[in-house]
C-alpha cells in the first residue's frame, strides 16, 4: 500500500507536555514513533496514515484537549497578526498596570522600598494598588489561563498551571506587587519566546523559498507569456532571461549563460550551461538568455524534493532531543514534588509557613525546563537548513550529530576519490583480433549499460567513428561483468575476477592484466567462450582536492579511512597508495563492500559510507551514515542516503563534520547553560535568595541566549570548513 501523510496544524504544540500527549495519542493507536513526527517550532504534526485512518488519528490526539488543523505551509497572515497584536496589547497593559499599582502604593507607604517590600497580610496595600495589580494579573494571564486550565483538567501539570498556582499562591499571601509582576515577565517571555521563533522560522523558511511561481513560456500567439509554474507540463520550452531565476528544472536547448547553482550545491562559483546541460529550479541564470525543455513539474524539482525532505527532516528527532525530551518528563515531577513539600513539609520543623510557601512558588517557575525544551530543536533545525544552503541535504535530525561521532569513514574509488571522467587509455588486442574488431564488439555489449565503464568505451568507439556490432541476450552478471551473443558468437565483458571465474587467464593474459594494473588503469577484458579477445585499459584521475580531504580527516581525528573499489588490486593500490588511506580493499562485489562497512562498525562504530548512491546503496544502508555523493538531479541518490552531497566536490565531507561538530557543540552549551541556570535558582530559592521575578527573569533569559545561541549555525555556511574542523 503507498503511503500518505497526514500534516496537522496542532494548537498549543509548543512544549514538550503538549509533544508528549500527542505520542500518547499516538501510541494508543499502535503507531510506532517512526511513523510520525513532531515540530514544536511550526506546531506541525506529520503522521503515516498508510495503517491508521486520519479520522482515526484526529480523534485520538482531540480526546486529550487538543486542537487540530489541517496544514497550510503559509498561515493567514490576518490570523497572525491578531494573535500578536492581541499578545502585545496584554503584556503592555499588563506592566503599564503594573508600574501604575506600583507608583500608587509607593505614594500610600512614603518610598518605594515600602512599596516594594509589600506587606506579609496584604493590608498593607492600599486597594487603588490592588486593583492596580488585580488588572495588570487578569490581562497578562489571560494569555496563560486558558491553558493552565487545560493543564489542570488533564493533570498534567505544565510551565502554564505552574505559573498560575505560583500567581495564585503571591495574591493568597499578600504578595501583590510579586503576583503583578511575574505575570507581566511571564508575558514578555511568552511574547520574546514567539518572537523569537518567528524570526528563527523565518530565516530557515526563506533558505528554502527560492523558486519563481512563474514561468516564461510561448502563447498560442508566439508571444511569451508569464504563467503558473503549477501549469506547466513536461516537455513545455521556457526562456529564461538574464538575470532570472530559472522556473524548473530542464534541459538547455539552446543559448548559452553562467548559472549560480549555490541554491542547490553550494557551489562557489556559477556553472557554464550549453545546449544538453540540466539546470535546476531556483538556480540564479548569468548574463545569457537560454531556453529550457522542462524535465519535472513543480512540484517535482530538485528544489522541491530537498525543501520537502527538509521539512520532514525538522520532524526527526536528533539523540539530543530525546535525551531533552527523557530529561523533562522526569525534571518537572521532582521539582514541583519538592516544591510542595517545600511548601507543607519544611514548615513543620521552623512554623515559618509563609516564607516556605513563599519559597515553593519559586520553585514552581523554575519547575518547567521550557528553555531547555526549545533550544535544541532551534539548534538542530537552524544546522538543518544551514546545511542545505552549503549543499549538504541532511535527511533528519537524528543524521546532523553522527558526522560529529564518526571515527571511521569508508570511500567509494570511482566518483569519490577519482573524478569519474573515465577514458580509454589503451586497447590491447589479443589472438588473431584488432583494435577495430575488439571495440566494435565491447560497444555494442556495452550500448544500454549507463555504467561509467560502458560510457567510457562507448563514447571511445564513437571518438574512432567505430560502429558498435548489434549485441543481443545481453545479460549482466552482477559487479562482475555482462555476456551476449555479437554476430553468431558469444562473447562476454568482465573484470580480472570474472575472467578468473571463466578459468580463461593463461600466463601470458596474467602477466598483461598486471602490467595494465600496475599503471593505475581500469582493464576491461573480453572474451568469448574459448579464449580472451583483447583488453580495454581505462584511466581515471584523483580528485585535486582528495589528498587534502584525507589529511584534514586525519587532522581531525577519524581513526580509519579505507577505499572500498571493485577495480582490479593493481589500479587500486596505484591510486590509494598516492592517498595516505589506512587501508584499500579492492576486487569488491556489492556484497564484500557490505561485509566490510560491517566489520568496521563493530571495530569502529560510527562508520560513514560515502559513494554514488546508486551502485553503492547496500553499502550505503549498512553504514552508520550514508553520504551520496553528487547528487544534484538525482533523486534515487537523494532518497538513497542519510546526507547527500548535492555537488559533485568531497570538500564539503570536512565542512560537514566540522558543522556537525560546531552544533552538537552548541546543542551541549544550551543544554549545560539552562540546566545549570535552573540549578543555580533551585538553590537560591531554597536559601531564601531567589524571588519570583527573579526566577521568571531567570528562566526568560535563558529561553532566548538558548535561541540566540542555536541560531548562531545559520551563519556556518562557510565554503572552506577545514578553517573550523580541528576547533569546532
Amino acid at each position: 500500500m503507498m503511503s500518505t501523510r497526514l500534516e496537522l496544524r496542532v494548537e498549543g504544540l509548543d512544549c514538550a507536555d503538549e509533544a508528549e500527549l500527542i505520542r500518547k495519542a499516538l501510541f494508543s493507536l499502535s503507531i510506532p514513533e517512526e511513523s510520525f513526527g513532531i515540530d514544536i517550532l511550526q506546531a506541525k504534526l506529520s503522521v503515516d496514515t498508510s495503517s491508521t485512518p486520519s479520522d482515526a488519528i484526529i480523534k485520538s490526539i482531540e480526546a486529550y484537549g487538543l486542537k487540530t488543523h489541517p496544514w497550510q505551509e503559509k498561515p493567514s497572515t490576518e490570523n497572525d497578526h491578531g494573535v500578536i497584536h492581541w499578545r502585545t496589547v496584554a503584556t503592555i497593559g499588563s506592566g503599564s498596570l503594573t508600574i501604575i499599582g506600583l507608583i500608587i502604593h509607593a505614594i500610600a507607604a512614603g518610598s518605594l522600598s515600602a512599596a516594594l517590600g509589600g506587606a506579609e497580610d496584604g493590608m498593607g496595600t492600599p486597594l487603588s494598588s490592588c486593583l492596580s495589580y488585580t488588572a495588570a494579573i487578569f490581562l497578562g494571564g489571560s494569555l496563560v489561563a486558558p491553558k493552565a486550565l487545560l493543564a489542570l483538567r488533564r493533570f498534567r501539570p505544565d510551565m502554564n498551571l505552574l505559573m498560575a498556582v505560583a500567581v495564585v499562591g503571591a495574591v493568597a499571601i499578600g504578595e501583590w506587587f510579586e503576583a503583578s509582576t511575574v505575570t507581566f515577565l511571564f508575558a514578555i517571555s511568552l511574547w520574546l519566546e514567539k518572537w523569537s521563533v518567528a524570526r528563527a522560522q523565518r530565516a530557515i523558511g526563506s533558505l528554502m523559498d527560492l523558486t519563481p511561481t512563474w514561468a516564461r513560456v510561448k502563447g498560442s500567439d508566439g508571444q511569451l507569456e508569464e504563467v503558473d509554474v503549477e501549469s506547466v507540463a513536461v516537455g513545455t520550452v521556457f526562456s529564461v532571461l538574464p538575470g532570472e531565476k530559472i522556473s524548473l528544472d530542464g534541459m538547455v536547448i539552446s543559448g548559452s549563460s553562467e548559472v549560480d547553482q549555490a541554491p542547490i550545491t553550494g557551489e562557489s562559483k556559477p556553472v557554464t550551461k550549453r545546449s544538453g546541460d540540466d539546470v535546476f529550479a531556483g538556480t540564479l541564470n548569468g548574463d545569457g538568455a537560454l531556453d529550457v525543455r522542462s524535465t519535472k513539474v513543480a512540484g517535482n524539482t530538485t528544489l522541491a524534493n530537498i525543501a520537502r525532505l527538509v521539512s520532514e527532516a525538522r520532524t526527526s528527532r536528533s539523540p539530543s532531543e530525546r535525551w531533552v525530551d527523557s530529561f523533562a518528563k522526569r525534571y518537572t515531577p521532582i521539582v514541583f514534588l519538592l516544591a510542595i513539600v517545600t511548601a507543607v513539609g519544611l514548615p513543620l520543623f521552623d512554623g515559618a509557613w509563609a516564607i516556605w510557601f513563599y519559597r515553593s512558588l519559586v520553585l514552581l517557575v523554575i519547575a518547567c525546563p521550557c528553555a531547555l525544551v526549545i533550544s535544541t530543536p532551534v539548534t538542530i533545525v537552524a544546522s538543518l537548513a544551514s546545511a542545505a544552503k552549503r549543499g549538504v541535504l541532511v535527511k533528519g535530525g537524528a543524521h546532523i550529530e553522527t558526522p560529529a561521532r564518526l571515527r571511521a569513514i569508508a570511500f567509494d574509488k570511482t566518483g569519490t576519490l577519482t573524478s569519474g571522467d573515465l577514458r580509454v587509455n589503451t586497447v590491447v588486442p589479443m589472438e588473431d583480433h584488432d583494435v577495430n574488431g575488439v571495440l566494435a564488439r565491447a560497444a555494442g555489449l556495452e550500448s544500454r549499460s549507463d555504467h561509467p565503464l560502458a560510457r567510457a568505451i562507448c563514447a571511445y568507439a564513437k571518438e574512432l567513428s567505430i560502429e558498435p556490432m548489434a549485441a543481443t541476450d545481453v545479460t549482466a552478471v552482477k559487479g562482475k561483468g555482462l555476456h551476449g551473443s555479437v554476430g553468431d558468437r558469444m562473447f562476454w565483458l568482465g573484470s580480472h575476477r570474472y575472467l578468473e571465474e571463466r578459468k580463461q587467464e593463461t600466463p601470458d593474459v596474467h602477466q598483461k592484466l598486471e602490467e595494465l594494473s600496475a599503471a593505475g588503469l581500469s582493464v576491461v577484458v573480453l572474451g568469448d567462450d574459448t579464449h580472451v579477445c583483447g583488453f580495454i585499459a581505462l584511466g581515471d584521475t584523483i580528485r585535486p582536492e582528495a589528498k587534502s580531504v584525507i589529511e584534514e580527516l586525519r587532522a581531525a581525528g577519524l581513526e580509519r579511512l579505507v577505499m572500498l573499489t571493485g577495480d582490479n588490486t593493481g589500479t587500486a593500490q596505484a591510486i590509494g597508495g598516492k592517498l595516505n588511506l589506512h587501508e584499500i580493499c579492492s576486487e569488491l562485489l556489492p556484497e564484500d563492500k557490505i561485509k566490510k562497512i560491517a566489520a568496521m562498525e563493530e571495530l569502529y562504530s560510527p562508520v560513514a559510507m560515502i559513494g554514488d548512491g546508486v551502485n553503492d546503496a547496500p553499502a550505503l544502508a549498512r553504514a552508520s551514515l550514508g553520504i551520496a555523493m553528487g547528487a544534484a538531479g538525482s533523486d534515487v541518490a537523494i532518497e538513497t542516503a542519510d546526507i547527500a552531497l548535492m555537488s559533485d566536490d568531497i570538500k564539503a565531507l570536512p565542512w560537514l563534520i566540522s558543522h556537525s561538530r560546531k552544533t552538537v557543540q552548541i546543542v551541549r552549551q544550551n543544554i549545560s547553560f539552562a540546566v545549570g541556570l535552573k540549578l543555580v535558582v533551585f538553590l537560591l530559592a531554597l536559601v531564601g535568595m531567589a524571588s519570583l521575578w527573579g526566577a521568571i527573569l531567570a528562566d526568560m533569559g535563558a529561553s532566548l541566549l538558548v535561541i540566540a545561541n542555536g541560531l548562531r549555525v545559520l551563519r556556518d555556511v562557510s565554503e572552506d570548513g577545514s578553517r573550523h574542523i580541528k576547533s569546532a
